[in-house]
């Protein structure tokens, strides 16, 4: 019988942590050893993820221990640090939902090197498998890598990409600001980082180590007036037929066991609350559209974290991540 995998979660208030939290209480073989916070030390998990009510009687705490797999749910360019100030075992398995291994994947602490493996499984499946180290992919980045990946494996990536793509308001993380507010999010849609986002340099790398180089990606990213989703939609010009097009994207992802090729433009509600990207393909005169729809907390954040915590065991992707989606 497969030991429990013992758990640790560093930054445990934040929403991919609370994902993450739902997630492993109902995976059978996950052992949560402990929820980091320095600001919540004391208090229970569900006085912050309330919708935990009833499922773990977990505290947070300001203090470590010895665990199989860390997960880093810090923000962004927190990891590093954390890593430095805090002691694991070499045994210690790492998984970073932030970004600060994704395009520099080398960890130095005081002469112990970690290497992070980019934990896209649909293209880095045995690497992630024999890692020690995993960077998990960022939302965006997610669901235009998978969107784009086939064509760069044909190198058919050839004119620029145009990419629209619509986040909910938990991609913005907790923390309040401005533009997360209800007020300023509701019935209201607007563009922000145009052609400068961040998870571009990832997209690039990624697409890059397939294809040599790719064209200019001209990425619109909009703040949507709802809670959770992407809904991205991207169109090149490019020289298969429909049919072609359909079948090179069933070929690609015929070992992918959440990515899905479907048959007619998908909608958020199709996506939301599981781990799946579901892809539309379409050909509109000489240009292909892409459709590509994820959760930016699960399939974007945490459930691909899980994804890949399985696959560093040698567990069967899916384990504790059938989730149906709410399609009502």
């Amino acid at each position: 019988m497969q030991n429990r995998i013992k758990i640790g979660v560093a930054g445990g208030a934040g929403y991919t942590a609370g994902e993450l939290l739902r997630i492993l209480v109902n995976h059978p073989l996950a052992e949560i050893e402990f929820v980091y916070s320095t600001s919540n030390p004391g208090l229970p998990v569900t006085s912050i993820h309330t919708d935990l009510f009833g499922e773990t009687d977990l505290c947070f705490t300001d203090q470590i221990k010895p665990v199989d797999v860390l997960f880093l749910c810090l923000g962004h360019g927190i990891s590093r640090e954390f890593l430095l100030k805090n002691d694991f075992s070499e045994k210690t398995k790492i998984i970073d939902l932030g970004n600060d291994f994704r395009t520099e994947p080398e960890f130095d602490r005081y002469g112990k090197i970690r290497k992070f493996v980019y934990g896209l499984p649909e293209i880095n499946k045995s690497q992630i498998a024999v890692a020690d180290s995993v960077a998990n992919p960022g939302c965006f980045a997610t669901a235009i890598q998978l969107a784009l990946l086939p064509l760069a494996s044909v190198n058919l990536l050839k004119n620029e990409v145009h990419i629209n793509a619509v986040t909910g308001s938990t991609g913005a993380g907790r923390s309040l600001s401005e533009t997360t507010h209800f007020s300023y999010r509701e019935n209201n849609v607007s563009v922000y980082k145009v052609f400068t986002h961040q998870h571009l340099k990832e997209i690039i790398k990624t697409l890059t180590a397939v294809q040599n180089s790719v064209p200019e990606l001209n990425f619109i990213p909009v703040r949507g007036n709802y809670t959770r989703g992407i809904f991205a939609s991207l169109y090149t010009v490019c020289e298969l037929d429909e049919n072609e097009a359909i079948s090179l994207y069933k070929n690609f992802y015929t070992d992918a066991v959440f990515t899905h090729i479907a048959d007619k433009s998908p909608s958020l509600k199709d996506a939301v609350n599981t781990n799946k990207c579901i892809l539309h393909v379409s050909k509109h005169g000489n240009k292909l559209l892409i459709v590509s729809v994820i959760d930016n907390l699960i399939k974007g954040a945490s459930g691909q974290a899980v994804q890949n915590m399985n696959l560093m065991f040698g567990l069967s992707e899916k384990c504790g991540l059938k989730l149906k989606p709410s399609g009502f």
